[in-house]
């Protein structure tokens, strides 16, 4: 059984599941590129690194990360852009 991700409540979201390093970064960073500063964008990976890279690209690009949760091998992580 998979945890209902819908609570996160984001503007937009990007579903990356079944995608690997880097391809889910890549993807959030296209769809952060896309928003207005202060939007939140909510994203779904199964991909196990992205639980140390979401931390670590919001970091480095300035975004925030708001929450990160996981359950059944799909994470979720809502960031905000800066």
């Amino acid at each position: 059984m998979t945890e209902d991700f819908s609570h996160m409540q984001a503007d937009c979201e990007v579903d990356v599941r079944g995608l690997n390093c880097p391809l889910p970064i890549l993807r959030t960073k296209k769809a952060l590129a896309g928003m207005e500063s202060g939007q939140t964008l909510r994203v779904l990976a199964t991909d196990p690194g992205a639980r140390q890279d979401f931390p670590a690209f919001a970091e480095q690009s300035g975004n925030v990360l708001l929450a990160q949760t996981g359950s059944g091998g799909v994470f979720a992580f809502v960031l905000r852009r800066r």
